[in-house]
């Protein structure tokens, strides 16, 4: 599995496993399961109420924990105290550290996600987290953060696939060293029906999701996709073989089409508490 270097050094398994809808009683299960297919990369968030399930994954398994890339994320009510609501989810994981900490959504109707970010950034001075990042940040978002910041976010993971790839906020993350994480990274299913996906999957006998994500791999995003399926679970990091030719990457670059799945960063105010 490839991985690609942060802006503080750390590497991190460009395809991860994400854990987002995953029931909390399904979850061990479920990464288990994606432990056996290969990955090392696990994504989670306290607003998925699952972090316990991850961390009892990774407890049961023989897995090195230097091994394992953990991701969680601030739930947007908890923005007022960054530092307590890490260590809630770091004991929930039932870890050390976490690799990878996140500001959840930036939800500017509340004006906090600066100060979150400060606490934050003294969390990983103090080398409890290994990386800290953004989630759902348009340009405006990280244009404000970085006014103040200490520690540009080495990561900003947002809505990205083929029809919808905001590739102008794209561009300005990796201009900024930021690096581009992809969630819903096959559009929710959406993106894996058309001409091009389906007739490029019959040219290399994969499946399309396998082709929307080696697109995503090509690109130079980390990508999380999820599924609670055993034999898709490995279908999906079998990706990770699959080259695909430039016009290919192009035939599928040309899907853009502003199509939005989830909530709009600028607008969205919901709590997840």
């Amino acid at each position: 599995m490839s991985e690609l270097t942060l802006n503080n050094g750390v590497t991190i398994p460009q395809l991860g496993f994400g854990v987002f809808q995953v029931p909390p009683e399904d979850t061990q299960r479920t990464v288990e399961d994606a432990f056996e297919a290969g990955y090392r990369h696990i994504d989670t968030a306290a607003a998925y109420r699952n972090e316990a399930g991850v961390g009892a994954a990774i407890a049961a398994t023989g897995i090195p924990r230097e091994d394992i890339f953990v991701t969680t994320k601030l739930r947007n009510g908890e923005q007022d105290r960054a530092q307590e609501a890490f260590q809630n989810s770091r004991k929930a994981l039932g870890l050390d550290y976490v690799d990878l900490y996140l500001i959840h959504w930036p939800v500017p109707s509340q004006g906090l996600y600066v100060q979150a970010w400060k606490e934050m950034e003294r969390l990983y001075e103090n080398n409890q987290i290994r990386a800290i990042g953004v989630s759902n940040f348009l340009a405006e978002h990280l244009d404000d953060l970085l006014e103040s910041a200490e520690i540009v976010p080495a990561v900003n993971q947002i809505e990205l696939h083929p029809s919808y790839q905001q590739a102008e906020l794209a561009e300005k993350c990796r201009n900024l060293g930021i690096a581009v994480e992809a969630y819903s990274p096959l559009g929710r299913g959406a993106d894996l029906n058309g001409n091009a996906v389906t007739s490029i999957a019959n040219a290399h006998n994969a499946t399309t999701a396998q082709v929307v994500l080696a697109w995503q791999l090509a690109a130079g995003n980390i990508v999380i996709p999820k599924s609670s399926q055993a034999a898709r679970i490995r279908e999906n990091f079998a990706a990770s073989a699959l080259t695909l030719s430039d016009d290919e990457i192009s035939a599928i670059t040309a899907l853009e089409s502003g199509a939005r799945q989830g909530s709009d960063p600028a607008v969205a105010s919901f709590t997840q508490l």
